[in-house]
């Protein structure tokens, strides 16, 4: 007998059934990690003791860190979790600006929530009135476009007088080439082990009014680890977050020369603001498992929305050459 209706997770980068790639371009981690000063607070992390179970410690120094309240901090096993708890929290419908991370309506099918999407800004702000929570990514994913400061005033202040929550995912914001400040009556939603290199640590965060984060909070206890909570504890001293300022230019220089080593190889290429890029090579899924087969991760952007492109991001110049002849192989 069949089960019940299960939906099904969206593909994500860095991570699938085979052995790590040999190069990767699947994931917008930051190249230039794992930040070292992350490794020293995870290695002197003590695993034998249960964390406090309210984060008190650690959601004090996220609030000093972003000027905020220790009640508007809620803390979670990483981006995608609380994406999840945040859509299950509000109920629906849920909007979308497309294309987009798949993992927002993943959540939505898990919970049951009808989904609505926008392919402007224009038209998603006409639809605030009709969605309980909103998302938006700041740098957009997969594109890495930037909504300007005051667009994202605007959204906010819409949404709020028609009663809708938005979200603004910020997974990508400390490596972005433009970072305009997320208005605070909006939902922010923080993916710092990008910018630190350190996916493998499951910990985020998100900056809410004390109401919204209060009912956020509801979550199993301990649903962020040992290894979690010294991570974002180490986030915000001075010289982990100099770290990522000065990775910053190399990521974007590296994402340039790809661009430009793609449009080499006659591939169309889309960049914006971030350290990532789309490549318009076709048929994604198949130029995935080909570039898979020689040993190279890319993203397919087919659940984004982008069934014609991959996004790649910024790697060091040797990995890109090699992309580059394999890629002419495969379009030969």
């Amino acid at each position: 007998m069949n089960g019940p209706f299960a939906p099904t997770a969206p593909p994500h980068g860095g991570a699938d059934s085979a052995p790590p790639a040999a190069i990767d371009f699947s994931t917008n981690a930051n190249a230039l990690g794992p930040s070292p000063m992350a490794l020293t607070a995870l290695a002197t992390a003590d695993p034998s003791r249960y964390p406090d179970p309210a984060y008190t410690d650690v959601r004090e120094r996220l609030a000093h860190l972003h000027r905020r309240d220790r009640a508007d901090v809620v803390v979670g096993a990483g981006a995608c979790e609380l994406i999840h708890r945040a859509v299950r929290t509000t109920g629906g419908p849920l909007l979308l600006l497309e294309p987009t991370f798949g993992e927002y309506r993943y959540a939505a099918a898990v919970a049951g929530v009808t989904v609505r999407s926008a392919r402007d800004l224009d038209a998603f702000g006409a639809l605030l009135g009709v969605a309980k929570l909103a998302v938006l990514c700041v740098p957009s994913s997969p594109g890495g476009h930037v909504s300007g400061a005051d667009v994202l005033r605007r959204l906010a202040a819409q949404a709020k007088t028609s009663g809708c929550r938005l979200l603004l995912d910020l997974a990508y914001h400390p490596l972005s080439q433009q970072r305009p400040p997320p208005p605070a009556d909006s939902w922010q939603l923080w993916a710092p082990n990008k910018a630190h290199g350190v996916t493998g640590v499951r910990a985020g965060y998100v900056l809410a009014a004390p109401d919204d984060a209060a009912r956020l909070r509801a979550a199993p206890s301990w649903v962020l680890s040992a290894h979690g909570v010294a991570f974002l504890a180490c986030i915000t001293d001075p010289a982990a977050r100099r770290w990522v300022r000065t990775s910053r230019a190399t990521l974007w220089r590296w994402r340039d020369e790809l661009a430009a080593e793609l449009r080499a190889c006659e591939v169309p290429v889309e960049t914006g603001r971030a350290n990532y890029l789309l490549a318009r090579v076709g048929d994604a899924t198949a130029t995935t498992r080909q570039l898979r087969l020689a040993g190279i991760g890319v993203r397919d952007a087919t659940s984004f929305g982008r069934p014609d492109a991959l996004r790649l991001s910024a790697q060091p110049p040797e990995s890109q050459a090699v992309l580059r002849t394999a890629l002419r192989a495969i379009r030969a």
